[in-house]
C-alpha cells in the first residue's frame, strides 16, 4: 500500500501502535498515522489518497477502544495546527484538536458560558462528533458550524442541521476529517463562570474514577439523556443504576474492571487487553439484560481488528 499513499509534508509512520495514544492504553497498530502539518497537507493527502484506503480519524483517544489485532486504515491525528482556540464576542473558534477543557477555560476568561465542556474529557473534535454533554448541556445547542476537509480534500461548513445531532450521536460524511468547530455560548461573569467550573471538577473527582485509565462513560443513559447534576435528578434509568442493578459493580475480567467507585466506568487496572475491556463491557450488556430487560449502548467506540489466534 505504500506506494500508493501520498507523499505529505507532515509526518506518515507505518504499522504505528496506537496503545499509547488512546486514555485506555489497549490496541493494535494501524497500517499508517497521518500527522498533517496543516490543514492544506490534509487537503492534499485526501485528494490524492486512493478512495479504496479507509480513513480514521482520531481525537485523544480519550473514548476509544482499538482492539488488540489493530486498525486497517490510515489513522489521522491532529495536532499543532490544529488547536487554536479564538474569541468574538460571544462567539468561540476552537481548532478540532484543541482539548475541550481549554476551550471551556479560555472561553470563561471571555466571559462566554461553555462551562459544560470543562469536565468532558478529550478534543473538540469528538466533542462535535459525539454530541458530547454533561448537566443536561449538550454540544449541538451551542455549535454554530462545523469545518471538515473532505475524502475529496474539500474545505465544508457544515451547520447543526448537517449534523443531524442525537444524544451522543451526529452524522459526517464518510472518510470526513472535522477541523474546527465555531461555538455560540451565553454570557457570563468570568469569576462565576470559573468558581462554577471548579465546583463540578470537584463534583466529578468525588463521583468519577478520574486517577484510573478510563474512557469516561462506558455505556449510554438508557433513558436517553445527560445528568443534569441537579439534587431532583432522576437516577432510575441512568446507566450506572441499571448496572449497580445487576450486580455488576466491580466486575473484573482479566485487568478490565468495571470501577467500583463509579460502575458505569470500564478502567483499565494495568494489565488488560482490548478484548479483556470488551469482553467484559459485553458481560455488563448481557447482564443488565437479564435482569432489567434494558440493552446498553456502548457509549465508548470500538475498531479494529481482534487479535487472531
Amino acid at each position: 500500500m505504500n506506494q500508493l499513499l501520498p507523499k505529505p509534508r507532515g509526518k506518515l509512520s507505518e504499522n504505528r501502535a496506537l496503545n499509547d495514544l488512546t486514555w485506555l492504553r489497549v490496541g493494535g497498530p494501524a497500517d499508517y498515522l497521518f500527522q498533517p502539518a496543516d490543514i492544506e497537507d490534509l487537503q492534499h493527502f485526501l485528494r490524492d489518497l486512493p478512495a479504496a484506503v479507509p480513513v480514521f480519524p482520531m481525537g485523544v483517544g480519550s473514548n476509544l477502544i482499538v482492539r488488540d489485532g489493530g486498525l486497517r486504515a490510515v489513522v489521522i491525528r491532529l495536532g499543532r495546527g490544529f488547536n487554536g482556540i479564538s474569541v468574538d464576542g460571544n462567539t468561540v473558534t476552537a481548532g478540532a484538536a484543541a482539548l475541550d477543557a481549554h476551550v471551556a477555560r479560555k472561553a470563561a476568561d471571555a466571559g462566554v458560558d461553555l462551562t459544560f465542556l470543562r469536565t468532558i474529557p478529550g478534543s473538540i473534535g469528538g466533542a462535535v462528533r459525539m454530541n458530547a454533554g454533561c448537566y443536561g448541556s449538550y454540544t449541538a445547542d451551542v455549535l454554530r458550524k462545523a469545518t471538515i476537509v473532505t475524502r475529496q480534500g474539500e474545505v465544508l461548513d457544515l451547520s447543526p442541521e448537517d449534523l443531524n445531532f442525537r444524544y451522543r450521536q451526529s452524522d459526517l460524511p464518510d472518510g470526513a476529517v472535522l477541523v474546527s468547530a465555531t461555538f455560540e455560548g451565553p454570557a457570563g461573569d468570568p469569576e462565576e463562570l470559573h468558581t462554577r467550573m471548579a465546583a463540578q471538577l470537584q463534583k466529578r473527582d468525588e463521583t468519577q474514577p478520574t486517577k484510573d485509565r478510563s474512557a469516561g462513560s462506558t455505556f449510554r443513559n438508557p433513558a436517553g439523556f445527560s445528568s443534569t447534576g441537579r439534587a431532583d435528578d432522576v437516577h432510575d434509568l441512568k446507566a450506572w443504576k441499571v448496572i449497580d442493578d445487576a450486580g455488576m459493580r466491580g466486575a473484573s475480567r482479566g485487568g478490565a474492571q468495571m470501577s467500583p467507585k463509579h460502575s458505569n466506568f470500564l478502567i483499565n487496572t494495568g494489565s488488560a487487553t482490548a478484548s479483556d475491556l470488551e469482553g467484559l463491557g459485553e458481560e455488563v450488556r448481557k447482564k443488565v439484560y437479564e435482569t432489567s430487560g434494558i440493552t446498553l449502548e456502548w457509549e465508548i467506540m470500538r475498531v479494529g481488528d481482534p487479535l487472531k489466534e
